[in-house]
């Protein structure tokens, strides 16, 4: 028994004991106890995991499906895919700025839903042409979702009003009034949706013919990698990335060094709310191209699992927001081949949730294992 602890330990620290890699090697290693969990669930519901987990492949485009539609094959599923991965990507981003300034933007979603709609109703509803229209739908967005992080910023350094609370209130307070708005004034009397926005102010070009093929190609995926590349610039390469760090991990001791707090709680929040923003027009004006009433994007909730498996790192947020909309992606085809109800894909994005919030515990553990070998190597030389 003592053999096969040690053994395990040994394991352990071979495994996730190299510090300098610990930061992809325990995400990798909460992913697959994640996915072994998940095929527990799977297993317990009478299905083949293995099965449902390439369905889940088969409906994000990267794995062939026994059969296409018209118009469709394997490749318009994979821009199907990046369609719904852009403003995941996004808002995986949004939460990660805020939590390295110590800060939890729960209110993502209600910042999608204000961006989107208030975007919709300056562009989404005009008669711009699409060179001016397109990149406007950008900058309001932006715009839109700064203006409502900053207001949590602010709230927080002037009233030391909790972050959470006030993102989670002000969530509700943009779901309904905007339900209210649209259903008075811009509802689609058949959908029952917003109505849809005009194709010059859409940043998703819908069922474009490329050959025998019509693909849902998103204008914004490429953007939301560049993002990435640049908000990683400026956490590790600026004064102003610097600075939310050392509030984010001491706010006494930024103050003390000289840091102005308050200021880089507020800047921090904006610039989580302008990510919020863009991910809020990607999935309103791209993806869906219309707003649903009464509900909140589970995409700004999701990115919080993606963030944190990524321990904020805005690379890793890239591997990471691909692998969550992968399960959330593919949910629905699994559901049509396997029988698997598309709410276990939320199960397991829960579990991956729960796995990744351990990753603390997880080196702790490594670090108190390679301790206790090291004292028995001594023990057994002395």
């Amino acid at each position: 028994m003592k053999g096969n602890s040690r053994m395990f330990k040994r394991s352990m620290v071979r495994l996730l004991g190299n510090e300098r890699h610990q930061s992809v090697s325990i995400p990798l290693f909460a992913i697959i106890l994640s996915l072994l969990a998940g095929a527990v669930v799977i297993l317990f519901l009478g299905k083949n995991p293995l099965v449902a987990y390439q369905n889940l492949l088969q409906g994000s485009g990267l794995l062939p499906k026994p059969s296409y539609a018209g118009f469709k094959s394997m490749l318009t599923d994979f821009t199907s895919f990046m369609n719904a991965w852009t403003p995941m990507l996004f808002a995986s981003l949004a939460v990660a700025v805020a939590l390295r300034a110590g800060l939890f933007n729960i209110g993502v979603s209600g910042q999608m839903l204000t961006a989107g709609f208030l975007t919709t109703l300056v562009v989404g509803y005009s008669s711009l042409a699409a060179p001016v229209a397109k990149p406007l739908v950008l900058i309001v967005g932006m715009l839109t979702g700064a203006a409502m992080g900053g207001l949590i910023g602010w709230l927080k350094h002037q009233f030391n009003i909790n972050e959470v609370v006030s993102s989670i209130m002000l969530n509700y307070i943009a779901q309904y009034v905007i339900s209210f708005f649209i259903n008075t004034y811009y509802v689609n009397p058949v959908s029952r949706q917003s109505n849809a926005v005009s194709k010059a102010a859409r940043l998703t070009m819908m069922d474009t013919p490329i050959g025998n093929l019509k693909m849902d190609i998103p204008l914004g995926i490429v953007l939301a990698i560049l993002s990435a590349v640049l908000v990683k610039f400026i956490l590790d390469r600026t004064v102003f990335g610097y600075e939310i760090k050392c509030v984010g991990t001491s706010r006494n001791a930024a103050r003390y060094a000289g840091i102005h707090v308050g200021r880089n709680v507020i800047a921090s929040m904006i610039f989580s709310g302008a990510l919020s923003g863009l991910a809020g027009v990607t999935y309103y004006l791209g993806y869906f191209g219309s707003i649903q009433p009464r509900v909140l994007a589970s995409t700004g909730f999701d990115a919080i699992a993606v963030s944190l498996l990524a321990n904020s790192n805005p690379i890793g947020i890239i591997f990471s927001s691909f692998l969550v909309t992968i399960i959330s992606k593919g949910s629905t085809y699994m559901n049509s081949s396997s029988g698997l109800e598309s709410e276990i894909s939320s199960v397991i994005t829960g579990i991956i949730l729960l796995f990744s919030a351990c990753g603390v515990f997880i080196r702790y553990k490594v670090k108190c294992f390679r301790d206790e070998l090291k004292e028995e190597d001594e023990r057994g030389k002395s």
